[in-house]
């Protein structure tokens, strides 16, 4: 998957420096994820954590799961959260992340994996999220509206993905 950003995690140290939970499956396949979805059930109601990682393989964990466990600590090319129109569709995806604080431009990882895997999806994030680190006080934004402004601090945001 070469071309696409890698995101280190950025969240909080303490979930890092923390033991590791089993990392998210490997869905490879329509029928992992049906595999996936018997053993996991709420995930239909609710929807899951996923990471894309380095190797372009989605892993899907429980909603409530940590992005940086779902990822085995890993670096991904993509996180955030994915919901189910049914046992093999994917009816919502988004970047919502901020552990990893992935930008939009991360779409064409997600794509890739679902299509490897066989999984019909959205063209697009349904909801994408923008993320920026204020350089002032450090605080990690969701900008709204095209509002580039810290809502700590106040100070301005940069236009492009600062987390590097």
């Amino acid at each position: 998957m070469s071309g696409l950003r890698r995101y280190a995690y950025v969240g909080p140290a303490a979930l890092r420096e923390r033991a590791r939970a089993e990392p998210g499956a490997v869905i490879r396949s329509r029928a992992a994820l049906a595999e996936w979805l018997r053993a996991h059930p709420d995930a239909l109601r609710e929807g899951a954590t996923y990471v894309v990682g380095v190797g372009g393989e989605l892993r899907l964990a429980p909603r409530r799961s940590e992005h940086i466990d779902c990822a085995g600590g890993e670096d991904v090319l993509a996180a955030g959260e994915i919901e189910f129109g049914g046992a093999l569709v994917v009816s919502r995806v988004t970047n919502q992340s901020t552990g990893y604080c992935p930008d939009p431009d991360c779409w064409p990882a997600v794509a890739a994996a679902l299509a490897a895997a066989d999984i019909a999806g959205p063209r697009g994030f349904n909801d994408a999220c923008v993320f920026r680190r204020c350089p002032g006080c450090g605080q990690t934004n969701i900008i709204k509206e095209g509002w580039f402004v810290c809502g700590v601090c106040d100070g301005e945001l940069p236009r492009v993905w600062n987390f590097a």
